[in-house]
């Protein structure tokens, strides 16, 4: 029988992928913990929870076991209409351990989808509420997903090229440091007075697809306080920094102004099920309470909190609060600081970052983001047993939780050996 990395090629089309460049796909049997195995037998350590969202390990047996008694009960059922005991309880959980502000819950499948309803809501919060607004403003540099709306507010063109003439109304403004924060805050000032800008979506304290570029709380939490002053809805993108990456349970624990809407996804099912979640404060839902059908968001995806996926979800939260998942998110950290400290000494390292359990390294080396180098470092890492994604010249971490100190010192020598290849 042929291998998976040969039947592949037949039927599928791959993402982020140009298959004529890239015509090779590795195949994966299968993971536990935060191993993956492939075909031929060989072993990689996951160091990026496979896109942030296996934050358990692969094959929870705790969450597969609540999985599996919820499937002989519900497996699926519409939403609309109905309701089931998976998602009510898993309202309640979210509820509880979001930002105090936050008192609705919205289902949906994926982190695109998160984002695509929070800029949904805050356009018709402002047209239901007869002060129709058409502008959307978001950070450079900005992900938040691949459909349209989701695009249209991301600043990375580099996936955006073809369709930008088909966008949302968007403007954006720089990152906030110590440097730009009062030039930031007088444009802002200057700007509202127009009275068009609905909403403001942004990733909070980490910005996961430009290289986890990193930005303080206290300058985000005096742009977000300027704009709710100004009826400005605020929606934090936390698909990425949600659950416990950034130390708290939600990067915007960190800040003193909290959104109006945060947009939830890959961890919240422990990489077991999609799932995404648009949470909001009970004013924005009460824009859209109304005798009037059409106020109504009218939006709705098929698999809408699925009871397998609201399972996955909840046993996933019990995890992170277990005293067991906290102390390993404190020692991750730890061993974060203490690699750095070391690190950032080599002649080829330009810069570090840390936020919880991310960890970023820029090499002093200018490269493609998808380039020949880059590849160069992905192969090394791969032949060494370890699972990177470097984006450009920015080698990043981001383990399970559950990541031995031996598999993350094997993460950090991989890394240092991988220097001398740049």
């Amino acid at each position: 029988m042929k291998k998976l990395s040969e039947r592949d090629k037949k039927h599928l089309w791959h993402p982020l992928t140009q298959h004529k460049l890239q015509p090779e796909m590795l195949g994966i049997t299968k993971a536990k913990g935060c191993v993956l195995y492939d075909e031929n037998g060989r072993e990689y350590i996951d160091g990026i929870s496979s896109w942030y969202t296996c934050m358990y390990g692969h094959c929870n047996d705790y969450i597969l076991d609540s999985v599996k008694s919820q499937m002989s009960v519900l497996d699926q059922v519409v939403f609309s209409g109905f309701t089931h005991l998976p998602a009510v309880e898993l309202s309640e959980a979210l509820i509880k351990m979001l930002p105090e502000n936050q008192q609705k819950i919205f289902f949906s499948d994926n982190g695109s989808t998160a984002t695509e309803i929070g800029i949904k809501m805050a356009l018709q919060y402002h047209f239901n509420k007869g002060n129709k607004r058409n502008v959307l403003l978001a950070f450079e540099e900005g992900f938040h997903g691949d459909t349209f709306g989701a695009m249209s507010v991301s600043g990375l063109s580099v996936y955006n090229g073809p369709f930008e003439e088909y966008f949302i109304n968007v403007e954006r403004i720089a990152v906030p440091d110590a440097d730009n924060i009062g030039e930031i805050l007088t444009y802002l000032n200057k700007r509202l007075e127009k009275k068009d800008i609905a909403g403001f979506i942004y990733e909070p304290l980490v910005q996961g697809a430009a290289a986890m570029k990193m930005h303080s709380a206290e300058g985000l939490d005096k742009i977000l306080a300027l704009l709710q002053s100004h009826d400005v809805l605020n929606i934090a993108d936390e698909v990425m920094t949600g659950f416990g990456k950034t130390g708290k349970d939600f990067a915007s624990d960190y800040i003193a102004t909290k959104p109006d809407i945060i947009c939830l996804s890959k961890a919240l099912t422990a990489g077991l099920m999609p799932m995404a979640v648009t949470s909001c404060t009970q004013m924005v839902y009460d824009a859209f309470y109304s005798d009037e059908l059409a106020k109504g968001l009218f939006h709705g995806h098929t698999y809408t909190a699925n009871p397998l996926a609201c399972t996955a979800a909840l046993a996933g939260i019990q995890l992170l609060h277990t005293q067991e998942m906290q102390n390993n998110i404190a020692r991750i950290i730890k061993s974060h600081q203490d690699f750095e400290k070391e690190i950032k000494k080599h002649p080829r390292v330009a810069a570090t970052r840390q936020c919880g359990i991310i960890f970023a390294m820029d090499l002093n080396t200018q490269m493609e983001r998808y380039g020949s180098l880059r590849d160069r470092m992905f192969k090394h890492f791969m032949d060494n047993g370890v699972f990177l994604r470097p984006l450009g010249n920015t080698i990043y971490i981001l383990a399970p939780y559950i990541i031995t100190e031996e598999q993350l010192l094997r993460i950090y020598s991989t890394i240092e050996t991988c220097l001398d290849i740049v």
